[in-house]
């Protein structure tokens, strides 16, 4: 059974630095891009940021400059480093693992096969 584990969030004031981690177990996802979206109160989820198989990265405009998506495959884990939080970014931040979707610039187009945590929420205090 394929899971995904958040870990990392809680409350921040802006400007400050979360990191968040996402371990998968289940099987091995070397191979699949993996990432995260978030949800704030009242909004649709959106793309944050991912990690393809091969290792290459892609961002939201949102958040380009301050987040950066990691991943280690020996441990199945991928992280966001988050800096320069904003209040804006407070929101429920879910890790995804997917094998069969599209990752085109600042979008990722996951399929209905994708695997997801069940969240961590980050709340950025102004």
């Amino acid at each position: 059974q394929v899971q995904l584990v958040e870990s990392g969030g809680g409350l921040v004031q802006a400007g400050g630095s979360l990191r968040l981690s996402c371990a998968a177990s289940g099987r091995t996802f070397s191979n699949y891009a993996m990432g995260w979206f978030r949800q704030a109160p009242g909004k649709d989820r959106e793309f944050v940021g991912a990690v393809s198989g091969g290792g290459y990265t892609y961002y939201a405009d949102s958040v380009k400059g301050r987040f950066t998506v990691s991943r280690d495959n020996a441990k199945n884990t991928v992280y966001v480093q988050m800096n320069s939080l904003k209040p804006e970014d407070t929101a429920v931040y879910y890790c995804a693992a997917d094998s069969r979707g599209s990752l085109l610039g600042t979008r990722w187009y996951i399929s209905a096969g994708a695997s997801w945590g069940q969240g961590t929420q980050v709340t950025v205090s102004s």
